[in-house]
């Protein structure tokens, strides 16, 4: 699946595609956020890169490179920051970067996670279906 002259992505945002406040419900048994809930918001921000890319429905392939980098807190504002690296017939390939705004004893920013994601534009027919960059 090679990139055609219309499959070039358009450029980053300098904002993120979602900003979300950790709570206690969302830890697990160390009292950190459990991994399986920032998947998820890795999963809705490749969502909402997709379809600023494309206005397609969308559906998750594979998640592949998560890499954990640090903890998060109960309480850490999550940014989450996806960009296009790649769009291919009838998929996508994007990079997302979790950072975590801090507000404990030494206020800081720092990137928690990041994943890549494999996205597939699909149909009514929830079959895949062909992606046209307008």
């Amino acid at each position: 699946m090679s990139s055609g002259p219309n499959k070039t992505p358009k450029p980053p945002r300098n904002e993120p595609d979602i900003r979300v406040v950790m709570m206690p419900r969302d830890t697990n048994g160390e009292g950190t956020i459990f991994g399986g809930v920032i998947l998820s918001y890795i999963d809705q921000a490749a969502y909402v890169e997709a379809r600023r890319q494309a206005p397609y429905r969308y559906v998750t392939v594979s998640m592949k490179e998560v890499v954990f980098k640090e903890p998060v807190h109960v309480g850490d504002v999550l940014s989450l920051y996806g960009q296009t690296t790649r769009i291919g017939r009838t998929s996508m390939t994007i990079s997302v970067k979790v950072m975590a705004e801090r507000f404990a004893n030494h206020p800081e920013i720092a990137q928690v996670t990041e994943a890549e994601v494999v996205m597939v534009a699909i149909g009514d027919d929830r079959k895949p279906r062909e992606i046209e960059i307008v």
